[in-house]
């Protein structure tokens, strides 16, 4: 999966990140007032950072475009939606979750004033794109081929 998006985005401004790689979320329920240090960080399994100006020694500082998470046994329900609802409130564009066992790919795109809106769900038959990249398409066939070797 990590190349297919390596691939697209080396013709773009923008950057792809695979684990182990650090991303530093504003936690506004964590914080008091007025005080922005207060981070959650997340290392999701791929993310594309689009402000270049977010990066620095330690990983990103605030919000990629999109976030990719990849489902396995270790990973829990409640720690997925956990992560939804940080990625919501802190501004990430699209979410997909990726459930190899079910071969679904599960798209979240942001509506800043609701959330998330209602999830699109893709198949292992289908081809996916993407509401913040409308060029980058995903064959879920292949890629579900390929977790599986």
């Amino acid at each position: 999966m990590g190349g297919t998006f390596f691939n697209h985005f080396k013709e773009h401004s923008c950057e792809a990140y695979a684990a182990p790689f650090d991303v530093r979320l504003y936690d506004r329920a964590k914080s008091i007032g007025a005080d922005q240090d207060i981070y959650t960080v997340v290392q999701p399994d791929l993310c594309i950072v689009c402000d270049l100006g977010k990066l620095d020694e330690r990983g990103c500082l605030g919000a990629p475009d999109l976030m990719v998470e990849i489902l396995s046994p270790g990973n829990a329900k409640r720690e997925m939606k956990i992560k939804r609802e940080l990625y919501a409130e802190s501004g990430v564009q699209e979410y997909w979750v990726v459930d190899p066992a079910r071969e679904t790919l599960t798209r979240y795109n942001l509506d800043n004033e609701r959330g998330y809106d209602r999830p699109l769900i893709f198949v292992s038959d289908e081809l996916v794109t993407s509401a913040v990249f409308p060029d980058l398409v995903l064959d879920l066939k292949e890629l579900f081929a390929g977790i599986k070797e």
